[in-house]
């Protein structure tokens, strides 16, 4: 029972970060239909400004975690405005091959400045102690991710679903001309949508450099993983990449807790499995 345990609370954990990180990119792909693989480095981005600020800087946890978010959001709506935006109209293949160009600037360039070392992001002491439940001790870390997760979960399908700007993302994405007919200004919302997506990738980072260590091929040894999520989620879809990355981040942990000697073989064969079921997404009616 102890081991089903840490696998459960571990597992959710993980697969909290694993859909913090993802959920930026499912909407970038599913809505906006850009295929952004540079995604990753948003994530790797916030957590090592995070570290910077909060190590090097002496900024509260907090504080400096709050920055690190809002830095790399507006990073995001730069690159957005000013490079990605002109990829739009452009083949799925010079998405692809751009964005992953991107993503390997990112990981040159934090080489250059951070060198190749592990990151670390010093944790407060209310954040680095325990929560007792009674029956088990839970460390406070966690608590936060999996807290953190069911946030956004929420705020992410409320936006979505019940707010002014999701409607007009929704009528962007169904009739962009129709929509601009309507008065709604097209880029504003592409780029507040995109600089959300990265937002939420670099929250994850933060939150998740316990399980996914900083490091500065981060952007491309978890973009895989990313994907994998996005992909058994169903693009787009909100729900799905929660469900999706909950899944797989259980069975990755018990994995690991269990038949550690076959590393992430579980993992995809799960991703195999489900997709050869659902290709269309866990939670997504086939067309």
């Amino acid at each position: 029972m102890q081991i089903l345990a840490n696998i459960l609370i571990d597992g959710i954990s993980y697969g909290m970060v694993l859909f913090i990180i993802s959920v930026g990119l499912s909407i970038t792909l599913g809505l906006m239909r850009f295929i952004n693989l540079a995604h990753g480095a948003f994530a790797m981005t916030g957590g090592y400004l995070a570290a910077w600020l909060v190590r090097t800087q002496s900024w509260g946890y907090a504080v400096g975690v709050a920055a690190a978010v809002l830095l790399t959001a507006a990073l995001g709506a730069v690159l957005e405005a000013v490079v990605l935006r002109r990829l739009y109209r452009r083949s799925e293949l010079d998405q692809v091959l751009f964005t992953i160009g991107l993503a390997f600037v990112f990981v040159a360039a934090t080489n250059l400045a951070f060198g190749p070392q592990v990151q670390l992001i010093p944790l407060p002491p209310w954040l680095a102690g325990s929560v007792d439940l009674g029956m088990r001790t839970l460390p406070m870390q966690r608590v936060l991710v999996i807290a953190m997760g069911a946030a956004v979960a929420l705020l992410c399908g409320l936006v979505v679903a019940r707010s002014r700007f999701g409607v007009w993302l929704r009528a962007a994405v169904d009739n962009k001309h129709a929509a601009a007919a309507l008065g709604i200004n097209i880029r504003l919302v592409s780029g507040l949508t995109f600089a959300a997506g990265c937002g939420l990738a670099a929250l994850g980072g933060v939150l998740g450099a316990e399980l996914m260590p900083l490091e500065p091929y981060y952007a491309l040894k978890y973009l895989v993983l990313v994907l994998v999520v996005v992909a058994v989620g169903g693009m787009g879809s909100i729900a799905g990449t929660l469900a999706a990355a909950l899944l797989l981040g259980v069975i990755e942990t018990a994995s690991k807790y269990l038949a550690s000697e076959y590393g992430s073989l579980f993992f995809f064969v799960a991703m195999i499995l489900v997709l050869s079921a659902r290709p269309q997404g866990l939670l997504r009616r086939a067309a």
